[in-house]
């Protein structure tokens, strides 16, 4: 039993000091900040496939013709069926903004298991310019987000740009608990990582990269199989000799309401990219959980000692995890409140090992209303 508090000790140890790295390397992040000099402003062309949409999708693209930007910005929108609803929505917007130079474009061919590449596809043959776009639907941008994001392309040696997203909408106690795991966990792992080593992926909620550095790993044709696309686009242009920049500024990410089961899928969904994208440090990731060993580590201590030091050490490390959550909850809001209650980080963390179980227990993911198998070398599978 000494044994045993002695190794769940230092797990719980472990955990912890790597949450206070995660939050010290957050803190360090210029979060929010925006450029004194939007004078640089190269075209774009943007693309965007649509697929559906809900409440919130007219006035997430909206924002997106609202820019205060002056260089040339070229909007192309694209379903695979002309029937979707969410091309009624794009066609409302393009009559109300008549000066922008945007359209929406049917793209019925499926040229790989991936729907969205298989869309971008499509779209960048009819792009005119030399900086691409990429971003989701449900995306919302704040008005200097197109200034903002291109400044780091005055570097001749940047190659794409991408930035951190914040689940803006939780209304349900199951989108309160993503949102711990992306408005919390997720942009502060990612600035760890960065501590250790350049950044090696894109995060695809809004994705800047020159058409050069795209044609370079192949263009948009590359990836139609591949799940995370996002993912491989930043990484095999950092592997062909391109470098990434991190914008400071955070983009909102607006969802239908999703009950458990929705959830959950979406989770495991992304557990399962990120063990096929890195395997290892996906493995070695359960370490850092910082509720699981202060959790096991404080049973193990009530039922195996007569003190109260290891008890009370372990629900310290408990409350300071909870604390350094709800911090970066408020930061990545830009000083708005934590959008999810303080009581349901232990949940989360106890729900993350429950996923992380099950990202090595199966290949299968749900994808946009499909079942798909994952296969060893990440590309997608029709079930």
């Amino acid at each position: 039993m000494i044994l045993l508090n002695v190794i769940l000790g230092a797990l719980a140890v472990l955990s912890a000091a790597s949450a206070f790295w995660q939050f010290a390397a957050a803190r360090k992040f210029p979060l929010h900040r925006r450029i004194a000099d939007p004078a640089f402003s190269p075209s774009i062309s943007i693309l965007k496939p649509i697929k559906g949409c809900d409440d919130t999708t007219a006035e997430s693209l909206r924002t997106w013709f609202r820019q205060e930007y002056t260089g040339s910005v070229q909007l192309l929108f694209g379903a695979a069926q002309a029937d979707d609803p969410a091309c009624e929505v794009v066609r409302n917007l393009i009559q109300d903004y008549p000066g922008a130079d945007a359209q929406l474009a049917v793209c019925a061919e499926s040229l790989g298991a991936n729907a969205k590449v298989s869309t971008l596809i499509q779209l960048e043959k009819s792009a005119r310019h030399d900086l691409i776009l990429v971003a989701d639907a449900d995306v919302r941008v704040p008005r200097d987000f197109f200034a903002n994001l291109a400044a780091p392309l005055r570097r001749p040696e940047v190659a794409l740009v991408h930035c951190f997203y914040r689940l803006a909408n939780p209304v349900t106690l199951a989108m309160q608990w993503e949102a711990i795991a992306v408005n919390a966990d997720f942009w502060s792992q990612v600035l760890q990582s960065q501590t250790l080593k350049p950044i090696d992926f894109a995060m695809g909620a809004a994705i800047l990269v020159r058409r050069k550095s795209l044609d370079g790993i192949g263009g948009f044709q590359s990836l139609a199989n591949c799940l995370a696309d996002d993912y491989q686009i930043g990484n095999r242009i950092v592997r062909n000799g391109g470098k990434t920049a991190l914008c400071p500024v955070v983009v909102e990410c607006w969802d239908r309401p999703m009950g458990w089961r929705d959830s959950w899928m979406h989770q495991l969904r992304w557990a399962r990219t990120i063990r096929a994208c890195q395997p290892l440090p996906y493995f070695f990731s359960i370490l850092s959980n910082p509720t699981l060993w202060p959790l096991l580590w404080l049973g193990a201590a009530l039922a195996g000692t007569r003190t109260c030091c290891m008890p009370l050490a372990a629900i310290a490390l408990l409350i300071i995890r909870v604390a350094l959550a709800q911090d970066l909850q408020r930061r990545f809001a830009e000083g708005r409140r934590a959008v999810a209650p303080a009581w349901l980080v232990p949940i989360k963390d106890l729900l993350q090992f429950a996923i992380w179980t099950a990202a090595f227990c199966g290949n299968t993911i749900e994808w946009r209303g499909r079942k798909m198998r994952l296969g060893r070398d990440g590309n997608l599978e029709p079930v």
